[in-house]
């Protein structure tokens, strides 16, 4: 008896640690970092960490802004960015591509846009001018 409570709040506290990405709620949620209302699907993102606790955000500059202040520190199981090719649908923000255009303007002023593979980042590139950068390049420039 005793291993099958054991073995029931073992599976409860897998199961209540959620490691997936939580919906946002455009128009209603607020980005964790600027506090604004998160109403662009292309441009937000959004943090899990390791204990399944979801950061939202309103543009993928402030997610960045926030690794590098709050989150440091903690274990962070997913980082996930808006693909702009698909408004809404979040995609894994540590193998996306990333493209600063004057001519896409994001929410926080950084014309910082995602793109799911390096393929889409660069016909972005072509039509709207720019800059492209992986995970990492983007990290290191907007410090």
């Amino acid at each position: 008896m005793k291993s099958l409570v054991f073995l029931t709040m073992i599976t409860g506290l897998f199961v209540s640690c959620n490691l997936s990405p939580k919906q946002i709620t455009y128009g209603t949620d607020a980005c964790h970092y600027c506090n604004m209302n998160i109403v662009d699907s292309h441009h937000a993102s959004q943090i899990v960490t390791s204990k399944g606790k979801a950061y939202k955000y309103d543009a993928i500059e402030c997610m960045l802004n926030s690794i590098g202040d709050e989150f440091k520190n903690t274990e962070v199981s997913l980082y996930l960015t808006a693909d702009f090719n698909q408004p809404g649908q979040l995609t894994d923000a540590t193998q996306a591509w990333y493209l600063i255009s004057d001519q896409i303007s994001s929410p926080m002023g950084a014309n910082l846009s995602a793109f799911k593979d390096e393929k889409f980042a660069q016909q972005a590139m072509e039509k709207f001018t720019g800059k492209i950068f992986s995970w990492e390049e983007i990290q290191n420039h907007l410090k």
